[in-house]
């Protein structure tokens, strides 16, 4: 909780100290100070900062507490912007109430946040779990090979792979990916250079899924862990596979695959968890040039389309969905470390 306030804190002074208007940006050439003022007033920019960023904490916050009465006041309780709110309590104009997280609205579309985030983030997720399952089997199964074959030209080659997936920049991997494969190769791939999961019928019978458009992207998004995943794999089970269980096991008549897949791999795995978590979240955080590359409707997409224009609540929102991602990963993960090795649960 304590990361996520210092989020909040960070993110509304840094898009509130940025330059431009938001109200000029909304009215464009028919600007003038009578509306620029009215708009400011509506959106609480009228307010000094300090008083700006307590009505985003309580906008932000499941409990908040507004003014029942006074349309005009900045903590007016506005049912139509928070949506099904319940009371809990009411004192005089003082009304505390239980409500969803409320991002703003986009300037705009003038659509709530929430539901440009959500219409991205599905897209995103659906990019990111193909992504890191491809990375996640492939890699750990080509890092038990290596391991296995210590030395050998599969490994050395595996060694080079890793290397060049984590140096090669994503935006260059995924432009060289859409050129050789849904262009220089079309005619064998059958790939598109661009495009999202639905696509849109030529003869107006509206939108289809497309799976095939899923392809390059989801390759491309899992280079790198895949590599990192490979590398972890193999250098954490060849320093398991020295321990003295994996010996007394040997010595037992166990076979290779029960040794490997039984006790070796599980308790190699806590570094291969930690990279997992950390490129999931990144991943589900959204693969902005990925999906900028690949026209992907993501939350890349969103984010870069809300930057282009200074929309900045649909950043905003962005980055604070993103930070909550990130948490909740990061401790689902400390469970699981648990679960892998009981050694360093807290009891």
């Amino acid at each position: 909780m304590l990361v996520l306030f210092g989020v909040v804190v960070v993110v509304f002074f840094l898009f509130n100290i940025l330059p431009g208007d938001p109200a000029r940006m909304m009215l464009g050439q028919r600007a003038d100070s009578a509306s620029v003022a009215a708009i400011n007033k509506d959106l609480g920019r009228d307010q000094p900062l300090p008083v700006q960023f307590l009505s985003y904490l309580n906008d932000l916050l499941p409990l908040s507490v507004h003014n029942g009465r006074d349309r005009s006041s900045i903590w007016y309780l506005d049912r139509e912007k928070y949506g099904s709110a319940l009371t809990l309590l009411k004192a005089g104009p003082a009304t505390v109430v239980l409500k969803a997280p409320y991002l703003r609205r986009s300037y705009q579309s003038k659509r709530h946040v929430s539901d440009i985030l959500a219409e991205g983030f599905i897209n995103t997720i659906i990019l990111a779990l193909v992504a890191m399952t491809f990375a996640i089997v492939v890699g750990i199964a080509i890092g038990i090979v290596c391991a296995l074959y210590r030395n050998s030209l599969a490994d050395r080659l595996a060694l080079v792979f890793s290397v060049l997936g984590m140096s090669l920049p994503s935006f260059f991997v995924a432009i060289l990916n859409a050129w050789i494969f849904a262009f220089v190769l079309a005619g064998f791939t059958g790939l598109n250079m661009t495009g999202s999961l639905y696509g849109v019928d030529d003869f107006g019978r509206g939108t289809y899924l497309d799976l095939k458009n899923l392809i390059l992207p989801a390759f491309t998004l899992g280079l790198r862990p895949l590599a990192i995943i490979v590398e972890l794999t193999r250098n954490s089970l060849l320093e398991v596979l020295t321990q003295d269980y994996i010996r007394t096991a040997r010595a037992k008549g166990l076979g290779r695959p029960r040794i490997i897949l039984h006790h070796a791999l599980k308790n190699a795995m806590n570094p291969v968890v930690t990279a997992i978590s950390g490129w999931l979240a990144s991943l589900l955080a959204g693969a902005v040039f990925v999906e900028f590359v690949f026209d992907w409707k993501g939350i890349g997409v969103v984010i870069v389309n809300a930057l282009d224009k200074y929309d900045f609540p649909v950043v905003m929102g962005a980055v604070l969905f993103i930070s909550v991602i990130l948490i909740v990963i990061n401790f689902l993960v400390d469970i699981l470390y648990g679960l892998l090795d009981p050694r360093i649960r807290v009891q």
